[in-house]
């Protein structure tokens, strides 16, 4: 199966692959349901996970009913139980989200929270509202009040554009999430763009469509432009039997980050 999912990965474009999940999904549900593991999104209950990786692939990471991975039920536990995300501050102003390359297991979820003006974009995804490049944005500056951008700079060449037009669309007061995969061992981002070989950058970035692997740089660039930032390790505030059940990865950082008011 590892074989399989990595084929598919690889050589179906990610477009498609994401229409056709759509008919796999419930199948893949159907067949691995169990009690083993939960999937913290839809709290369904499974004997396994699915194997994932462009190349390194990790076993019993994605989830078969929701499509999600480690960093998206992190991420949607962070949000349910550490923010106001999921509840409304005032009942006669509702926050603007804006969220990059939409995740299918995320999707239909926001888009039922009443309290949320929630707007999707992506430059690819057929599921997004609105087609837009991220290093031009065409929102106003100080938009949103929350930005939800999850494994997407790790693809942009120019990632400091990007992170600046995302400085510049948050409202101050405003949050964003940030997530990328990051080599913690790594004090520098590496980058090399010599290498060409499809093969060869998904073994040395992880996907053939990445451009850089970023290390623990990463916190202080988004701080030097102008984002204050929280490395927050919230898989430290849960326990063992946890972290196995719902297939998280331990010790992944979630970067928030906060545009501070003016004055």
């Amino acid at each position: 199966m590892k074989r399989l999912f990595k084929l598919i990965l690889n050589s179906i474009p990610r477009p498609l692959l994401i229409r056709l999940s759509y008919v796999a999904r419930p199948i893949l549900a159907f067949f691995l349901r169990g009690n083993t593991y939960i999937d913290p999104i839809d709290g369904k209950g499974f004997r396994s996970f699915l194997p994932y990786g462009y190349g390194n692939q990790r076993n019993n990471v994605l989830s078969p009913s929701t499509l999600s991975l480690e960093r998206h039920r992190l991420l949607w536990l962070y949000l349910k139980k550490e923010t106001t995300f999921f509840t409304s501050e005032s009942s006669t102003e509702r926050q603007k989200v804006l969220h990059f390359a939409p995740e299918q297991c995320f999707l239909k979820r926001f888009k039922r929270l009443k309290h949320i003006d929630y707007t999707t974009t992506d430059l690819e995804s057929p599921i997004a509202d609105i087609k837009a490049d991220i290093c031009n944005l065409p929102f106003a500056d100080d938009s949103y009040d929350i930005i939800l951008c999850n494994h997407v700079l790790e693809h942009i060449p120019d990632d400091t554009k990007a992170m600046q037009e995302l400085y510049r669309v948050l409202k101050p007061g405003g949050f964003g999430v940030l997530q990328i995969p990051q080599d913690l061992s790594r004090a520098q981002t590496f980058e090399d763009n010599t290498i060409t070989d499809r093969n060869e950058r998904a073994k040395i970035f992880g996907q053939y469509d990445h451009v850089r692997v970023y290390g623990r740089d990463y916190f202080n660039k988004l701080r030097s432009i102008g984002f204050k930032v929280d490395e927050v390790d919230y898989t430290a505030n849960l326990s063992e039997d946890t972290i196995e059940t719902y297939c998280l990865a331990k010790g992944e950082i979630i970067p928030i980050v906060y545009k501070q008011k003016k004055g």
